[in-house]
Formats: structure tokens, C-alpha cells, sequence
């Protein structure tokens, strides 16, 4: 069971960084944040956040995982590609950096629940729904800064805007 288990967290990380590294128009959509927030609220109503029986050593592995989280989400944010269309729509597409970034979130990560539990820390499920919550909460942000410094595409409208200041809007 645990094989399957491993094929199909293969499975999805392969599914997401695909997805990633694929042109995905961005919305105006100032919710970014909420996905992150619910999960992170999970995770905090999660028992077993750190062990009870090695709690200096489990909160020091919960620290560490968060700034993994952290450090991969803003790398994952500005690795991202972002450009404008003519038609003033804003585009994303990430590149072979957040390709690295992924893997080697993933090989941190990895390394530090193996070290974990060669101490005999047990981490449950909410120290990763954290670490989680946090690298998307993260690269959400970076994104939509970065997203708000892309200028106008030349010669086309962007956000309803006339490309010419002597051009009426419609």
C-alpha cells in the first residue's frame, strides 16, 4: 500500500509542476490568498502539530519546515514568466528555474521528515498543511506584486485602459 501510496504523490507532484510550467492566463482575482489561509487554519486545528514527547525538538523540525515553505514559495513566485498579450490580459508560465525550485522543495522537505523520524519526532499531517499553506500563501504574493509591475503589452489595452492617451475609452 505505501508503493501506491508513493506512485500517486509522484503523480500529483508531476501533475502540478506540469500545470505550472503551462502558459495560465491570470485573473484579477484578489482572493489568492484564501486557499492558503483554509489551509493553514486546518493545519492549526490539526492535534498533533508538533510531538508531545520531543516538543523542543518537533517545534525546532516545524520551524524548519515553514522556512523551506517559505523559501519555496518566493522562489517558485519569481521564477515565474509573466507578460501581457496584446488584448492587455496577463499571463503566466513557469520555467525550468521553478522547475528546480519544486525538486528541491521536495528533496528538503523529504530530508527533513526523514531526519525527523530518525530522531523519533512524529510529524502529523498539519506540520505539512502548514508548510503548504505557506509556500502558496507566499508565492501567491510574490506573483501578484510582480503581476502588478508587468507594464501594458505595446499597443494594446490593458485593464479597459485606451492604449493611447488620446484614444477614447469604450
Amino acid at each position: 500500500m505505501s508503493g501506491l501510496n508513493a506512485l500517486v504523490i509522484v503523480a500529483v507532484v508531476v501533475f502540478v509542476v506540469v500545470r505550472q510550467c503551462s502558459a495560465r492566463r491570470i485573473s484579477d482575482d484578489r482572493r489568492w490568498w484564501i486557499l492558503p489561509g483554509i489551509l493553514l487554519f486546518m493545519s492549526l486545528r490539526e492535534p498533533g502539530l508538533t510531538d508531545p514527547h520531543r516538543e523542543a525538538l518537533s517545534a525546532a523540525a516545524l520551524g524548519v519546515e515553514l522556512v523551506v515553505g517559505l523559501v519555496t514559495g518566493a522562489g517558485w513566485g519569481w521564477t515565474v514568466r509573466l507578460w501581457r498579450e496584446p488584448d492587455g490580459s496577463l499571463w503566466s508560465r513557469g520555467t525550468k528555474a521553478t522547475v528546480f525550485v519544486w525538486t528541491g522543495g521536495l528533496v528538503l522537505r523529504a530530508s527533513l521528515y526523514g531526519a525527523a523520524r530518525l530522531m523519533g519526532i512524529h510529524q502529523g499531517t498539519g506540520a505539512l498543511m502548514a508548510a503548504l499553506a505557506l509556500t502558496l500563501l507566499v508565492r501567491g504574493g510574490v506573483t501578484t506584486w510582480r503581476a502588478r509591475q508587468v507594464a501594458p503589452a505595446y499597443g494594446g489595452a490593458a485593464d479597459g485602459m485606451p492604449s493611447s492617451p488620446w484614444k477614447e475609452r469604450v
